[in-house]
């Protein structure tokens, strides 16, 4: 392809991480920026060139060899869900933002251990940029013009032109705030959407390989079988190579918690903890999808292509030999997102940690101390923007120099090995409290010099002194001291070698160390909220001791000159809101003192913060045995303090229960009220009916007719009172558990074909149809009168709030596992909202009948419910019926109560 051509994509493609940037950084809050699979896909940043190419290079020439790097992530990640909670949960109280801020505040904020270990991480990354380079410039190589393009000196390559626009978008994006735990909402989103490119595309080129230029892998299996080394290619090894398999499981098991770009995505971007439970397998499951046709890529490689191309290509080469430049062209577009992303990532961890941890603390300070806020802001914003093109610049003439000479996995494999000498202060500090800055450092610098011993100093000595034999022979002559195979073990592989002797020694040089010197008041206090941080309030800013005097006025000063009057003002009204403190009160305690650190470690890290406030404030140091027992009496207060609130939800949930209680009794007595009233209504009408009747009787010369008439009047209100005075006798009956019931086994469609039966009449009356769907052979247990008399209230109120002729009653009888259900319902008026609450209360009478007065002494639902609950059943109306009534009853298919 033109060269033209590929540049203008290039330039293209990156415009269009620009826009898309942009986008994601104005919509911050936004569900598309903020959710577990746009987290997910920006873990994928540990998919670099490596992966994208170099897989295939030793999987071509060392079979699954390559596994391991990917194997390692896969067994950590359910480890995060533990570990990796902690760690967020410790950078976010703290505004950590990078994984040197981290470790440097576990043991005490302390300054030199913050560089250390970003000199480190420049050793360790420095190579792995130069890497991603070296992965642009030989695949632009190949494709274009047929492989023709030959960079002919410094500014005709666009390798350099390329790290350039990187370096302007990390600069743009990434220092848009001075505070670095902020979230890079436009950065992440870039690499979410490089993620899924990436992924798309490599699994194109295995689709394409597989079942194109193959039939399928089976085809691809049987034609390198031929090949002499295929044994090699299928084959584990022997249990020697077991231990480089261990070696390089343990490597990749610490990069993913220890790079840079992975504790940046990880730890310092997660909005949300919770994203971990999809994390932990939707992460194997993307590293799954993109190793499945590696090992098929390099098998079609050694078939198709000759031994003399650079293996790393394969994916690349394949389609070119076919002359197939769309989907060569789209492979590079992959290879290019997976450099982008990570470079991006990288330069912007990188930058924050040399500004934070080296050139603050150990030039500017002064500088900053003397500056208003917008200066310091530029000035901060500067520093990094400056790291930026720094580390890509250096990393660029990295790979002019000496990239020849590596190949992609053996510069990933360096780097994984430099950046795991921050396995033991890591992971011991979270987990061990003897742990101390100075273990920490002389260990970290006992592996680099037997990293530099058993890695670098072979290749140096090849390049400058090539007849100096000491790497075959040993130093000294010993042969036990050959830097690849230290102590005698010649079946490790270098990266093995290294990796086992210096992680060994820097493990055993931190805790030696560690025990023989105490760390000072800061680190033991720091060590008890890292190592027990649960215990201890969350690390909140109780859990901080600090003793000494210092003035509230000069830490706001100082804070001012960092953040600015209307945030700190804002800060530190929450902060005296949230302890209850006065805002003239003068003199700071502990709790200001680690607020305002926190603050400003976000914007300068934490080495920075503590020397800017050991400035304004005179310190006291404190014993070890005055720390514990500070914190065991922080301790002890917030477990008293849990109580007392727990004890006090306890009280407001009593009130509330009892204000409820009260309100109910209230309702009650009114509706007792108006019961009686209704009740001595219903008594005393019939019985003066009664009276009136009677009174008229005695006339002797009354007609027969009327006589007959009257003497009917009398017999209907006596059934009225009987009626009356048995449902108020029933009701306290089965309110006192004194009836007993007759329990018989009967067919429930039978019961309520006879309960139907008992009310025909007055529905043929009113024009009103009653439709019974019951399955015939249900059988229950139940007192058969009284489930009537149930059902036959139940029906009668669908009648009395039903219109004539147009009214409808369903009754339904739906069977479950160990009860049934009997459904009851109407398209009459329907039960207000308000009185649902109440219908099955004695007293109760609808507002809502048909006719103007209502009918009834509200006594039917109340015996309903009692006859039901007699029964070990349950009553209720269905509040989401939209129209008309819908009342359901449960009834137990075995009855043993009574």
């Amino acid at each position: 392809m033109n060269n033209y051509t590929i540049g203008l994509v290039i330039i293209l493609y990156l415009a269009m991480l620009f826009v898309l940037a942009y986008f994601a950084e104005k919509n911050k809050k936004s569900k598309w920026t903020n959710n577990p699979y746009v987290y997910t896909l920006s873990l994928a940043v540990y998919c670099t060139a490596w992966t994208y190419y170099g897989s295939v290079g030793i999987a071509s020439s060392s079979g699954i060899s390559f596994l391991p790097v990917y194997l390692g992530p896969a067994i950590a990640l359910p480890l995060w869900i533990v570990l990796m909670r902690k760690v967020i949960r410790i950078s976010k109280q703290h505004k950590i933002s990078s994984i040197a801020d981290f470790i440097s505040m576990r043991y005490g904020n302390n300054r030199q251990l913050g560089a250390l270990v970003t000199i480190t991480s420049l050793f360790a990354i420095i190579p792995y940029i130069s890497l991603q380079l070296k992965a642009v410039s030989e695949t632009f190589s190949l494709i274009s013009v047929k492989g023709s393009y030959e960079s002919t000196g410094f500014f005709d390559d666009s390798t350099f032109y390329i790290a350039l626009l990187i370096a302007v978008f990390v600069a743009f994006y990434g220092t848009l705030s001075s505070d670095a735990s902020q979230h890079k909402k436009g950065i992440i989103a870039t690499v979410a959407v490089e993620s899924i490119l990436k992924l798309c595309f490599f699994l194109a080129i295995g689709i394409y390989v597989s079942f194109y230029l193959f039939d399928g892998t089976t085809d691809i299996y049987n034609q390198a079988s031929l090949q002499e080394n295929f044994e090699q290619l299928t084959s584990f090894g022997s249990i020697e190579n077991g231990f480089n398999w261990l070696f390089t499981i343990c490597l990749s098991i610490f990069a993913i918690f220890l790079l840079p770009r992975q504790f940046h995505v990880a730890v310092v971007e997660n909005d949300n903890e919770s994203y971990l439970k999809k994390t932990i397998w939707l992460f194997p499951l993307y590293l799954l999808l993109f190793n499945i046709f590696v090992i098929f890529i390099a098998w079609a490689g050694n078939i198709n292509l000759p031994d003399t191309v650079n293996h790393d290509y394969y994916s690349l080469l394949l389609p070119l030999q076919q002359d197939n430049y769309g989907l060569a062209f789209l492979v590079f577009i992959g290879g290019f997102t997976t450099v982008i992303s990570m470079i991006v990532v990288s330069t912007l961890a990188l930058s924050t940690m040399v500004s934070n941890n080296i050139v603050i603390p150990y030039g500017f300070i002064k500088t900053l101390v003397e500056g208003n806020p917008e200066e310091n802001t530029k000035r901060i914003k500067n520093i990094r923007r400056m790291a930026i093109f720094l580390v890509i610049i250096i990393a660029y003439f990295f790979y002019i120099r000496f990239s020849v000479q590596f190949s992609l996995y053996s510069i990933g494999l360096i780097s994984f090995v430099i950046i795991s000498q921050l396995a033991p202060s890591f992971f011991l500090g979270l987990t061990w409290r003897r742990g101390t800055a100075r273990g920490a450092e002389i260990g970290i610098l006992v592996g680099l010099v037997i990293v530099f011993y058993t890695l670098f100093l072979p290749i140096i000595s090849q390049a400058v002194m090539p007849e100096v034999k000491f790497v075959e022979e040993g130093l000294f002559g010993q042969a036990w001291l050959q830097p690849a195979h230290l102590f005698g073990l010649n079946y490790l592989t270098p990266e093995s070698n290294a990796f086992l002797w210096s992680l060994s020694f820097n493990t055993l040089t931190f805790v030696g160390f560690s025990l023989r010197t105490k760390g000072n008041y800061r680190e033991r206090n720091y060590a008890e909220m890292f190592v027990n941080h649960e215990n201890y309030g969350n690390l909140q800013e109780g859990g901080f001791i600090w003793k000494g005097e210092a003035y509230v006025a000069d830490i706001k000063r100082l804070l001012i000159r960092f953040l600015g009057e209307q945030r700190t003002n804002r800060a530190l009204r929450l902060f005296n809101n949230k302890y209850n403190i006065s805002e003239t009160e003068e003199r700071a305690d502990a709790r200001l003192i680690n607020f305002s650190e926190k603050l400003l470690t976000g914007t300068i890290g934490s080495a920075s913060a503590k020397i800017l406030l050991a400035s304004v404030s005179k310190e006291t140091p404190i014993s070890l045995v005055e720390v514990l027992n500070i914190l065991e009496e922080s301790k002890e207060t917030k477990a008293t303090n849990k109580l007392l609130r727990e004890k006090s939800e306890e009280l407001s949930a009593m009130a509330k229960q009892l204000k409820g209680a009260n309100e109910e009794l209230r309702i009650q007595d009114k509706l007792k009220d108006e019961f009686l009233d209704t009740v001595a209504h219903e008594l005393k009408t019939p019985i003066t009916s009664i009276k009136a009747a009677s009174e008229v009787l005695e006339d002797p010369d009354m007609p027969i007719e009327l006589r007959n008439q009257f003497l009917q009047n009398i017999t209907r209100d006596t059934d009225r009172l009987d009626t009356l005075i048995h449902n108020i006798l029933d009701l306290e009956k089965l309110a006192s558990n004194s009836t007993e019931l007759d329990l018989q086994t009967y067919f429930v469609h039978q019961t309520i074909q006879k309960a139907v039966n008992g009310v025909e009449q007055i529905a043929k009356r009113k024009n009103v149809k009653i439709k019974v769907k019951a399955s015939e052979d249900v059988k229950a247990t139940y007192d058969e009168d009284r489930i009537i008399q149930v059902l036959t209230n139940l029906i009668s109120n669908s009648l009395k709030f039903t219109e004539p002729r147009i009214g409808k009653i369903k009754i339904h009888l739906e069977e479950h596992k160990s009860d049934f259900f009997i459904v009851v319902e109407d398209n009459g008026r329907g039960i207000p909202d308000e009185d649902k609450e109440y219908i099955f209360e004695k007293f109760y009478q609808s507002k809502n009948q048909n006719i103007k007065k209502p009918q009834g002494s509200g006594l039917g639902l109340a015996i309903c419910k009692k006859i039901v609950e007699s029964h070990n059943g349950s009553i209720w109306v269905d509040k989401k019926a939209k129209k008309g009534t819908r009342m359901i009853f449960s009834i137990p298919k075995e009855n043993e109560t009574t």
